[in-house]
């Protein structure tokens, strides 16, 4: 049986007979796809009409195509060379010439031996003296060494093993030496080599009782240069088991934190995959979440029903009026509850797994990974549980450490420079000489912290202070750039815009999903709402007002967020009910508490009973002496919102006199103007 004829695409009669007559100056006119020509070049060969000794020649030739080194095309030619000897129907003068052709690539150094021994049949090889033993005996060889790396275990003999080396072994870990040089290391690894093999140790309880001590001694890095010594499968698998031991229903006690610490440590140093033990822990995700959707359910209920009616009580109940001098305002109803869903959400902690391993990559400064389980636990609001959230505080504060330092060092000289007329000449150059730049990372914590900033007021106003210089930094950096650009624009010029949108960006998210919604959660700090307004006033007010709509949406999603809301209204109202001449100190004092920590929620309820009752114009507007820039600056965007509102005719039905609402906010507006420029 005869083979096929091979339709030769890029090898021709004229090529065949250039390269024959040995002509060394003869090209091939255009590229050629390496793997056809090699198999045609093969094919050629193979038949007879190409001798061995040309093949370089034809090779030096061509132009390939495709760009590929010498061991690319040594690769590509034994593949060809491996499926050729597989044809069985291949007549016999064919496969000698076949096998000639393979031993002569060998010899010319075109293919290495190793890969025809990798790739072709123990047959081919046998036939082209390629190997020293039979095909056969190679075959039996190549069984059971398969069979001894796939299939044989090694086991240990427990009962044979001797207590005195484990005993050696945990004594030369905790002795706790301060010598952490490369010499102690290897010493210590040599010691421990030796105590397996004298010992008769099982390794991997010796690698156990490492990751016991090293848990003990998270301090004492001397451990992480023996770890590499046991096999990396291995450590998931042993630190598997410890979580799931803390698993079975017997065992009551909590996971040591020092597992948690150890097992994101070596996920941090590499050591195992973050997959690899996430697979082993419990709860699973997928319980976990809907634990949390009944709970997050529950909550934003019991927010929803503050404020109000209940049309099951008596008439006395709805009579009843408290005096004036009782009222009072409950600013710290969003902390209670938000202390009774930490301190119920206590025993999930201890039993989540998952949340004690974003806990340990909080605690040995990882954010890579903390980031990654942030982004997968995000539907469980992890940051909610007061351990994952001051560990995340911690990050924060060594984020910001050294351009608070400058922010620090600058105020100095400002307090220290002249004055004139009240104005700080060294206001604008001090931002000058200040570079403050801010790594990414900083901004994706505020983001994963969100509203619980709140818990560290001190550590929100940090925050304020270095974005207020980062941005007036890169602002400087690029106006610089924009006036060396009028006269020749450079690539470094494009650079400065770009780190300044980026920088604009960053600002607006850190603003929208952390610290507008921590102003909430703070009760009546005016202090805390001047320093965002020191950040918020360098946007324009396009980007503020986009802010300000966001900020009220995202209040919905949160219950505690929800919880503050509702009873600022409450309490608002409440308040303005009794508003009068009178009272109008005190209560436009407790207008103002209110202001500050709920702005938004706070002037919008006013503004709403003023397009209704324009008596309440005069008393509002002398309690509004007591708010500050922000809470101004949200009020122009409350009025705006409610000018620009549809579904409201602005004229009465005589389509002459203007409607009362709208009278009623112009009126309210110019008085407020009016105090303004007087006061």
């Amino acid at each position: 049986m005869s083979v096929p004829p091979l339709e030769c695409l890029y090898i021709t009669e004229d090529h065949l007979r250039e390269w024959k007559s040995g002509n060394t100056n003869y090209r091939v006119a255009d590229p050629v796809p390496m793997l056809r020509f090699l198999y045609e070049l093969s094919w050629t060969m193979v038949r007879g009409e190409l001798p061995f000794q040309k093949c370089k020649l034809a090779l030096d030739s061509v132009v390939f195509a495709d760009s590929l080194s010498k061991g690319e095309l040594s690769s590509t030619f034994a593949d060809i060379i491996t499926q050729m000897a597989l044809d069985l129907t291949m007549p016999g003068d064919y496969r000698a010439r076949l096998i000639k052709l393979a031993k002569w690539l060998v010899e010319s150094a075109l293919i290495p031996l190793r890969l025809l021994q990798e790739r072709c049949e123990e047959e081919f090889l046998w036939e082209g003296e390629m190997i020293k033993i039979k095909a056969q005996d190679l075959k039996g060889k190549e069984v059971r060494v398969n069979t001894r790396l796939l299939y044989q275990q090694t086991k240990f003999n427990l009962l044979r093993e001797e207590s005195e080396g484990y005993a050696k072994l945990v004594t030369l870990l905790c002795r706790g030496s301060e010598d952490t040089t490369v010499n102690a290391s290897a010493a210590t690894i040599g010691i421990i080599k030796s105590l397996i093999g004298h010992f008769d140790l099982d390794p991997n309880r010796v690698f156990d009782v490492v990751l016991e001590c090293f848990e003990l001694q998270p301090d004492n890095r001397v451990f992480l240069e023996l770890i590499p010594i046991f096999p990396k499968s291995h450590a998931s698998q042993i630190l598997g088991f410890k979580f799931q031991y803390y698993q079975r229903m017997e065992i009551h006690n909590a996971v040591p934190f020092g597992l948690y610490q150890l097992t994101a440590l070596l996920v941090k140093k590499d050591f195992i995959d973050l997959d690899s033990i996430y697979a082993h822990l419990l709860p699973r995700d997928d319980e976990a979440i809907e634990h949390y959707h009944a709970f997050s359910s529950r909550r934003l209920d019991e927010a929803n029903k503050i404020g109000k009616i209940n049309l099951a009580a008596t008439g006395k109940d709805l009579m009843d009026e408290e005096k004036p001098g009782d009222v009072t305002i409950d600013l710290f109803a969003a902390s209670d509850m938000e202390s009774e869903a930490v301190a119920e959400r206590s025993a999930e902690l201890e039993k989540s797994q998952t949340l004690g391993l974003l806990g340990g990559f909080l605690s040995v400064d990882d954010w890579y990974h903390a980031q990654m389980l942030f982004d997968r636990l995000s539907v469980l609001n992890p940051v909610a549980h007061v351990q994952i959230c001051y560990g995340l505080f911690r990050l924060i504060e060594k984020a910001i450490s050294s351009a608070y330092d400058i922010v620090r060092q600058s105020h100095f000289q400002l307090s220290e420079s002249p004055t004139v007329a009240g104005v700080d000449v060294m206001d604008a150059s001090a931002h000058k000489r200040c570079s403050v730049s801010l790594p990414k990372e900083l901004f994706q914590m505020l983001a994963a912290v969100g509203p619980y900033l709140h818990r560290d007021t001190i550590l929100l106003q940090k925050v304020c202070r270095v974005l207020r210089i980062y941005y007036l930094s890169t602002l400087e950096h690029a106006t610089d750039g924009d006036g060396a650009a009028h006269s020749q624009p450079t690539s470094g010029n494009q650079a400065c815009r770009q780190l300044l949108r980026d920088a604009r960006s960053r600002i607006e998210e850190a603003l929208g999903s952390c610290l507008l919604p921590s102003l909430q959660l703070i009760p009546a700090n005016p202090a805390v709402g001047q320093e965002i307004w020191e950040v918020m006033s360098l946007l324009p007010y396009e980007v503020r007002y986009r802010l300000y709509g966001e900020w009220e949406k995202d209040d919905e999603k949160n219950p505690m967020v929800l919880a503050a809301r509702q009873t600022a209204k409450l309490d608002t109202r409440r308040i303005l009910k009794r508003l009068a001449k009178e009272n109008l100190k005190q209560l436009g004092r407790m207008v103002a508490k209110l202001a500050h920590a709920n702005p938004m929620t706070v002037l919008r309820t006013i503004v709403h009973q003023i397009e209704a009752y324009k008596d309440m114009i005069t008393p509002v507007v002398d309690a509004f002496k007591y708010l500050t820039q922000l809470e101004y600056d949200i009020l122009e965007y409350v009025v705006i919102e409610r000018l620009a509102q549809g579904g409201r005719d602005k004229l009465k039905d005589d389509g002459l006199n203007l409607s009362d609402w709208l009278q009623s906010l112009a009126s309210f507006w110019g008085h407020l103007y009016v105090y303004c420029v007087l006061f």
